[in-house]
């Protein structure tokens, strides 16, 4: 098992490597050099040659090889090919190879293909590494240069192989490159297409994920505004009329200006409905519900008190309090969407029934929160059914991987039930 465990580390080990080789901006820099040297060593090695006695002009001259008539020349001993002519040919061989260690993709693969065109038609000879160097300048070209260029340099090799000799070793090679060569070059030209689509699609997701957070922040904007902001405006209004209405007599002036100061508050409140309206359309394709971790201190449970204080002095009705269980500590989350829930049933309460006694029942399950609002005004046919507040509402429970339903109370009134988990889902 050690053996196996070791193996398999140092072929990831060389596989790693290979990688990050291929992969750097040196690679085919490295790779030119590599097969250029290669390519030399090749032809050497097939023609015969003694490396220690050529000379300056290359391969040397023996005179005791015969060819035999109408034979390629297949890179034989330099018996039938000059000084110079052997020169030409090692030229033509670097030049198969080398550019890819200079020139830019275009450039490198439209020298190796002429160099490798010429070499075939004027001598019959392609090394191995030419065969290489050739595929990698056909794919580096299809990936990062034009498609066109790549898939018409792709296309001589095929009519070399066609007509040139068959069943030597140059006619093998020719007729492999000549297949491989359009393989190279679309491979290249899929990559390049699919890298493409790839960065498309990390932009695409990129965009998509700003736009939903903002939705979603616009979305919760929203819900705070109505909840809060639009409590407490509310508040003010039916403040001013309490006081304008309870306060014997006021002067005429005093009672003009708590008036004034109501009829300002309702004008408030039906700006901040548009502002919302506007937030909230734009908000459609956002998830449903804001983040259950706040940031800064949020009200809960404990302060229910002092809210349904404050709901009876603005509007001069009974409100009560039952607690069902044992209170346990709940997620902060949970606790946070059940006074929001509360804040803005004793809003619509006030609004859409002013006057009547409204009812908070707390019902501790041991592993949740049973919330029920009731008041006993008129009930479903005098409210809305599909405005803002019940669905913040919906949205707050919803967010926390609770339910909250509405409608007729039982004996008349109106109800507001909310079930809710022991802790918010969304925080898990």
């Amino acid at each position: 098992m050690a053996y196996v465990s070791w193996a398999g580390d140092g072929q990831a080990g060389w596989r790693g490597a290979a990688l990050r080789l291929t992969a750097g901006r040196r690679a085919p820099a490295v790779a030119g050099v590599v097969l250029a040297l290669l390519a030399v060593t090749e032809l050497a090695v097939r023609a015969g040659v003694d490396l220690s006695s050529v000379g300056p002009l290359g391969l040397t001259h023996s005179a005791s090889q015969s060819v035999t008539p109408g034979a390629a020349p297949h890179l034989a001993p330099s018996t039938f090919m000059s000084p110079q002519s052997a020169v030409l040919l090692g030229l033509l061989c670097l030049a198969t190879t080398l550019p890819l260690a200079f020139l830019r993709p275009a450039a490198a693969a439209v020298t190796v293909t002429v160099a490798g065109v010429l070499a075939l038609a004027a001598f019959q000879a392609l090394t191995v590494a030419g065969l290489a160097a050739e595929l990698i300048a056909l794919y580096l070209l299809g990936r990062r240069g034009p498609p066109v260029l790549a898939a018409v340099l792709a296309m001589p090799f095929l009519v070399l192989a066609l007509a040139g000799p068959r069943g030597s070793e140059t006619g093998v090679l020719t007729l492999l490159l000549a297949a491989l060569a359009p393989v190279a070059a679309w491979a290249g030209i899929a990559q390049r297409a699919r890298s493409e689509t790839l960065a498309d699609t990390r932009q695409a997701i990129a965009a998509g994920l700003v736009e939903h957070t903002a939705r979603g922040e616009r979305a919760r904007i929203a819900r705070e505004l109505h909840d809060v902001v639009a409590h407490h405006i509310s508040m003010i209004s039916v403040q001013a009329e309490t006081a304008r209405l309870a306060t014997p007599g006021m002067p005429a002036a005093g009672a003009q200006r708590l008036s004034a100061i109501g009829d300002t508050a309702r004008t408030a409140l039906t700006e901040m409905r548009r502002l919302l309206g506007v937030l909230r359309e734009d908000a459609q394709a956002a998830a449903p519900g804001p983040p259950a971790a706040q940031r800064q201190p949020q009200p809960g449970l404990r302060e229910l008190n002092e809210l349904l204080d404050t709901a009876r002095d603005a509007g001069g009705s009974a409100a009560r309090l039952i607690l069902r269980g044992a209170p346990a500590a709940l997620d902060p989350g949970v606790e946070l969407a059940a006074y929001r829930i509360v804040q803005e049933a004793l809003t619509n309460a006030r609004r859409h029934a002013p006057g009547a006694a409204v009812d908070v029942e707390l019902h501790y399950t041991g592993d949740g929160l049973e919330l029920l609002i009731r008041d006993n005004g008129p009930g479903p046919p005098g409210r809305p059914t599909g405005g803002l507040g019940l669905t913040g509402m919906r949205e707050r429970a919803a967010a926390v991987g609770g339910d909250l339903r509405t409608g007729p109370a039982p004996g008349g009134g109106f109800l507001v039930a909310a079930t809710l988990p022991g802790n918010s889902e969304t925080s898990r």
